[in-house]
């Protein structure tokens, strides 16, 4: 059975520029660094073969001893191209289509494994074919002539090469505007500016903050709350977060002027387990202070005082994100005939689609004319969670498994201590949503979770 997986970016140039880049596949590899290779037979035409190698010396090695060359199946000028190569057994289709939008182009990557061998390559090849997908279109925008303008928005991002980071990094790259990444480390393949800093105090990093047009911050720094929790690691939740945000508070408030856009990242586990609460923006914090509010509430007033001129505390729910860890892990258990209820299976889960993530980002940086967001908190989640049980359900009817016994608590517990994770991400919930948004009139791409779940999952 053939499956498709699809990507779609805006790029803010014109369609024939996008197209100079993508209609010459020899150019493959610079713009997509899961390809070694990519050597044609002839002339880019409908039936031209060619070979490609993918990344890592085990891939290159078998791949170009075994693989029989691939085809150009469709070539549409300054529309389509598509390849296919022979897998064993099976078939690999990769497509890109270029769509002229109002300011630019639209691309969409489709890669469709057929033939019995389809999971296998799937999980191989696709892997590295789809890996950091938008962060690939960001490249290919770049090779293909987009600079930002002397009036571009200069985003600051700290916690830039986390999941979400490279998503917002690589969206407003796409549409002309700079980015600036804040990190301990530099990633040499990553396509955008990178400055070091410790994550705890000033230093000359703060010389990012200056620039000649409008400057916003996205603080999107933490440690990942995938771990267990140890009294250590809720330490370093915390720490990380607020040790981040304060030495950027400190750095803004030497600034000759106000940051103009400010994007400070929190959770709606702020809330912690809440039941059958619905949360939304002034539903008061739960007393006592539980794990997650715990973390997250100094997150939040470690902020205070902050010197912009708009700021937005976005409290965000699960983001749904084929390569995020949320979605990969449920994903997994699913087809593993483990996709029954958690727990007692009536535990909320608060979602949102990437892309209604970064329209949402997009809207609190002044880039959307349709919105505009009031300063303060917001919920980034959409107006439809749904039960664990109906999670559950949802991602077994997806991924075409059939009704599966459910996990009870205690096992959770115990698998928990194997994976190294913490079974209150999957035993806990919150109703939240967004008053916010609706009273903004925010219009979601992916408003439901079958929507969502249709776009994010091989179909």
């Amino acid at each position: 059975m053939a499956r498709t997986t699809m990507y779609t970016q805006f790029i803010a140039l014109p369609t024939e520029l996008v197209w100079g880049v993508l209609a010459d596949p020899t150019r493959w590899p610079e713009w997509n660094p899961g390809v070694t290779s990519v050597r044609l037979h002839g002339p880019v035409a409908v039936g031209t073969t060619g070979d490609y190698l993918p990344r890592g010396r085990v891939y290159e090695t078998m791949h170009g001893r075994t693989a029989p060359p691939f085809v150009l199946s469709t070539l549409v000028p300054g529309r389509e191209l598509s390849i296919e190569q022979p897998e064993p057994v099976g078939r690999m289709r990769m497509t890109w289509t270029l769509t002229p939008r109002d300011g630019g182009t639209e691309i969409t990557q489709a890669l469709t494994f057929s033939g019995p061998s389809a999971a296998v390559a799937r999980a191989v090849v696709g892997s590295l074919l789809e890996h950091d997908a938008r962060v690939c279109f960001a490249r290919l925008a770049q090779l293909a002539g987009l600079e930002p303008a002397k009036t571009a928005l200069t985003a600051v991002i700290a916690g830039g090469t986390g999941a979400l980071g490279k998503h917002i990094a690589a969206d407003l790259t796409c549409r002309g505007h700079r980015v600036t990444i804040l990190t301990r480390r530099r990633d040499p393949g990553l396509p955008f500016n990178q400055v070091e800093w410790d994550g705890k105090s000033v230093g000359n990093w703060v010389a990012a903050l200056r620039n000649p047009g409008p400057t916003a911050i996205i603080n999107l720094a933490g440690k990942l709350v995938d771990c267990r929790p140890s009294k250590r690691n809720v330490d370093q939740l915390r720490s990380s977060r607020v040790d981040s945000t304060r030495a950027l508070v400190d750095a803004a408030a030497i600034l000759d002027h106000p940051i103009d856009y400010w994007v400070q990242a929190s959770t709606t586990a702020i809330w912690s387990d809440a039941g059958e609460t619905r949360c939304t923006e002034t539903t008061p914090l739960p007393v006592g202070l539980p794990q997650m509010t715990g973390v997250a509430e100094p997150w939040e007033r470690a902020f205070d005082g902050a010197n912009a001129a708009h700021s937005t505390i976005l409290r965000t729910s699960i983001v749904l994100d084929p390569q995020a860890p949320a979605l990969k892990r449920l994903g997994q258990l699913t087809k593993a005939g483990l996709g029954g209820r958690v727990g007692p299976g009536d535990q909320w889960f608060s979602w949102i689609h990437v892309e209604d993530w970064l329209a949402i980002v997009r809207a609190a940086l002044g880039l959307d004319p349709q919105v505009t967001l009031p300063d303060g908190i917001l919920v980034a989640a959409t107006d439809f969670p749904v039960r664990n049980r109906e999670l559950m359900a949802a991602l077994r009817r997806h991924l075409h498994r059939p009704a599966a016994p459910p996990t009870p608590t205690a096992i959770l517990k115990v698998g928990a201590v194997f994976l190294r994770t913490d079974p209150a991400l999957g035993l806990t919930g919150r109703h939240a949503t967004s008053e916010v948004l609706r009273e903004s009139n925010f219009t979601f791409r992916y408003p439901t979770l079958d929507e969502a779940l249709t776009d994010l999952l091989p179909r």
